[in-house]
């Protein structure tokens, strides 16, 4: 058997300058679909802060994890997958890209199209109600399953 090196993101981004990779997880559900949707992601350059609302790629341990600027701080990042409910601090060094397009059924997405942004910012603006919602259905749940 072959000897076969893997190649880590940080490297395709130092050669590349951008990584194109096919989706993992469900973190970033709706916007992204796992194995199906492809993201393009910019290599971020030295010095380069990214914005709230911005989808960044950054190094949790050995992982790899694709999720929504929240908040710019002096340090680094508040960040949160779209489809999640916990805040995570990320700091600067962690980072090592920005989501720029997603392609799903063959057409590309950039985050610059105005539907991008309207769904980034509603999607934002809609979290309290979002966790509200996911919190009653939870406690249905277990009233429910308590009920029995």
């Amino acid at each position: 058997m072959p000897n076969e090196e893997k190649t880590s993101f940080e490297d395709i981004l130092a050669r590349e300058g951008r990584l194109i990779y096919k989706t993992r997880g469900v973190s970033m559900k709706p916007m992204l679909r796992q194995n199906r949707d492809i993201i393009v992601v910019e290599a971020k350059k030295p010095g380069e802060r990214l914005t709230a609302l911005d989808v960044a790629l950054y190094k949790r341990g050995e992982s790899y994890v694709l999720h929504r600027v929240i908040e710019v701080t002096d340090t680094g990042y508040l960040i949160r997958g779209d489809n999640t409910y916990a805040l995570e601090k990320v700091p600067e060094e962690a980072v090592l890209g920005r989501l720029v397009s997603f392609v799903r059924n063959g057409r590309e997405h950039a985050v610059t199209d105005t539907g991008y942004r309207l769904y980034s910012s509603l999607w934002n603006a809609l979290y309290p109600a979002r966790q509200l919602a996911v919190r009653g259905v939870r406690f249905l749940k277990r009233k429910v399953k308590g009920a029995r």
